[in-house]
């Protein structure tokens, strides 16, 4: 059984008109680091998902969700 993490970091930065440059620097990443979370090329760590909920006071699950 394979799953899938999708995200919505785009969507909630779009509505909060933030680059991904703010976003990584308001929870201590680098921007790179938020771009391949956006694409799917990067699973974040538990730290770094609840660190981005957080930033957007709303549920990690509002955020990330397995697409299985």
């Amino acid at each position: 059984m394979s799953s899938e993490l999708n995200n919505r970091i785009r969507v909630y930065r779009a509505e909060h008109r933030i680059s991904q440059g703010e976003l990584a620097e308001r929870i201590g990443v680098s921007r790179k680091t938020i771009s391949t979370i956006e694409v799917g090329k990067f699973i974040p760590s538990t730290v770094i998902a609840l660190k981005i909920a957080r930033h957007f006071d709303v549920p990690v699950e509002e955020i990330f969700s397995l697409n299985e």
